[in-house]
């Protein structure tokens, strides 16, 4: 049921809405979608932030990592997305590469996710060293998230998907990161896969909304991977997921029914098929009686 449907009316989250929940201590939502129908549910249900993620990589591509997946692709699931959302906040991942070359490379596909896919914000990984790209992409007008701790397209780097900041060196390190983007004017930042305790003294200290996955209950507000959340991603789940729902065995079921249906052919039923009127079905039983007479 969504929020509109029982009368409770709907304001339009921006990033200056994000900043207010943080000040006001009200949770923000986050949860990914990857093209109209899946946004339009997520947008209705109530959710502050709609994610198109480069997560889309593995859960609607089939891929192993985020690591593949393109501009084009990053773009044509952020369209499909934005039709479907009209209270939340559409946020948009750069994909890897897309930020990596030079600031004017970032500006240049920054503003691709704005101008033709209708994103509100992007979101770009990387802490102390992004700054300087993320400072410059943000005086161009576009909102930008940060995205610190466990970063996945540093899958590589870091040697797998391995919890960040466990170590002094690391806190100290993530902390800089937090206080980078903070002083760069992100509008938001995840951060992912980090301890709770780190978690928390980064939201304590930074003015920006934290969004954490992975990183305990103390971030200003939380974020999932939608397929995880209803079991449709085909892998153990991490630590962190708690799912809401089992849309794999749902649409299973409906599959394996509907192939039963077919096979002991109950559909389609009589009042699942289409039927002539009954002055065309006259008609055309006349025609077939006088064919039927000419052959004899």
């Amino acid at each position: 049921m969504s929020l509109t449907s029982i009368g409770v009316p709907r304001q339009k989250i921006t990033v200056a809405t994000l900043r207010e929940k943080k000040a006001q201590s009200q949770p923000i939502t986050c949860l990914t979608a990857y093209d109209y129908s899946s946004a339009r549910l997520v947008d209705e249900a109530g959710i502050d932030i709609v994610l198109v993620g480069d997560s889309l990589a593995m859960t609607m591509l089939g891929h192993e990592d985020t690591l593949s997946v393109t501009m084009d692709e990053m773009l044509h699931h952020t369209r499909a997305a934005r039709r479907g959302v009209k209270h939340a906040l559409l946020m948009a991942d750069m994909p890897f590469g897309s930020y990596h070359a030079d600031a004017n490379d970032a500006l240049r596909n920054a503003t691709r996710f704005v101008k033709e896919a209708g994103a509100e914000i992007v979101k770009i990984e990387g802490g102390e060293k992004r700054a300087d790209l993320i400072r410059r992409v943000i005086d161009a007008e576009i909102p930008v998230a940060g995205h610190i701790g466990l970063t996945p397209q540093s899958v590589n780097v870091m040697g797998g998907y391995k919890v960040q900041g466990k170590s002094l060196a690391g806190v100290e390190q993530l902390m800089r990161d937090a206080v980078a983007l903070d002083r760069a004017g992100v509008a938001c930042m995840i951060l992912e896969g980090i301890p709770r305790e780190v978690a928390a003294m980064i939201t304590a200290e930074v003015k920006t909304p934290t969004i954490g996955i992975g990183a305990g209950l103390d971030c200003d507000g939380q974020v999932l991977v939608l397929h995880d959340i209803l079991n449709l991603t085909f892998a153990p789940p991490a630590k962190f997921v708690r799912r809401y729902g089992d849309a794999a065995e749902l649409i299973s079921h409906a599959a394996q029914a509907f192939r039963a249906d077919v096979h002991s052919r109950q559909y389609p039923a009589e009042s699942e098929s289409y039927h002539l009127p009954r002055e065309t079905q006259a008609a055309l039983e006349t025609v077939l009686a006088r064919k039927q007479a000419m052959k004899r």
